[in-house]
């Protein structure tokens, strides 16, 4: 019961920034607009959360500042998108490298520098339940926050007047601008959103997952973010899922290494990418599956006639 204990614990370290990432992309997808400056965002939460930690001795402040810097890189996108019609493709790869570049630049000054630990918060009575305690009832607020969104979401975009607004903006962007609906503005709000759970995910890299700053820390888990929210066909419980068998892949590297098992180690590290590749190419052969959710505008510029 250790071992598995410290095994789902170590899933869940894995599996958290995945799912904060992906849960914001999957908003953002569903309002129509495609954001693949996903893994830039994270990198700019990873550095400013690590920097405001380190100069302020709060993790808190981390976490705040994190997801700040998410913010502002995806209301630079937003602006470029919906006000300027931009290409949607290329300003998000645009913003990718744009994210790792500025967070190389700012986070030079704090490589080798040690990191300020978010602290694991206990639930009275429910952290001391044999196995699931320390488990699901001992975690960071960010873990706790990863559960809270994707009921969050789930319930906003099923169950709320504003998710519905915000999935026929992404379903019909025309339709809605003609009922009245102002969609820049509902899709500049669902950008800003996907931003902050993205910053927030990449400062759960610096400030709990490894509590240091490396360059390009986030090696690739915005690309895997922004596939698990096709792998979820934009469901959040299924994103969920999704993350943690993802999360699971990647730490069976660490397992297996440690394990002895005679696999080359750089096979080990292609693994969650491998299995990215697979599940997309599994996923592309369902066509019905594909259309049943998929926004219908998503990708499309909107300019509004009037």
């Amino acid at each position: 019961m250790g071992v598995l204990e410290a095994i789902l614990l170590t899933v869940i370290t894995a599996a958290t920034p995945l799912v904060l990432a992906a849960i914001g992309e999957l908003v953002v997808e569903r309002s129509g607009v495609l954001n693949l400056g996903v893994e830039g965002m994270m990198i700019v939460g990873a550095v400013t959360g690590f920097a405001a930690a380190n100069a302020t001795g709060s993790p808190l402040v981390g976490v705040a500042a994190a997801a700040l810097g998410g913010m502002v890189l995806s209301a630079l996108f937003a602006f470029l998108i919906l006000f300027l019609v931009a290409n949607q493709y290329a300003t998000g790869l645009a913003l990718t490298l744009l994210g790792l570049g500025l967070s190389g630049m700012i986070g030079e000054a704090y490589v080798g520098t040690p990191g300020v630990r978010l602290g694991r918060i206990d639930i009275p009575v429910l952290s001391d339940i044999p196995f699931l305690g320390p488990v699901l009832f001992s975690q960071d607020i960010l873990v706790y926050l990863s559960f809270a969104l994707v009921a969050g979401v789930s319930w906003f975009l099923f169950r709320s007047r504003a998710g519905l607004v915000l999935r026929a903006v992404g379903d019909n962007h025309a339709s809605a601008h003609a009922l009245g609906f102002s969609v820049r503005r509902v899709r500049f709000a669902a950008v800003l959103f996907g931003g902050a759970c993205a910053g927030l995910g990449g400062g759960y890299l610096s400030l709990v997952y490894t509590p240091q700053w490396i360059e390009g820390m986030t090696a690739g888990r915005g690309w895997i973010a922004l596939a698990l929210v096709v792998f979820a066909s934009w469901l959040p419980g299924r994103l969920a899922v999704g993350a943690y068998l993802f999360g699971a892949v990647m730490i069976l590297q660490f397992h297996a290494q440690a394990a002895g098992i005679g696999i080359p180690s750089q096979f080990l590290t292609m693994l969650p990418y491998l299995a990215t590749v697979v599940v997309l190419v599994a996923i592309s052969r369902d066509r019905t599956r594909i259309r049943l959710n998929t926004p219908a505008t998503l990708g499309q510029p909107f300019v509004p006639d009037r």
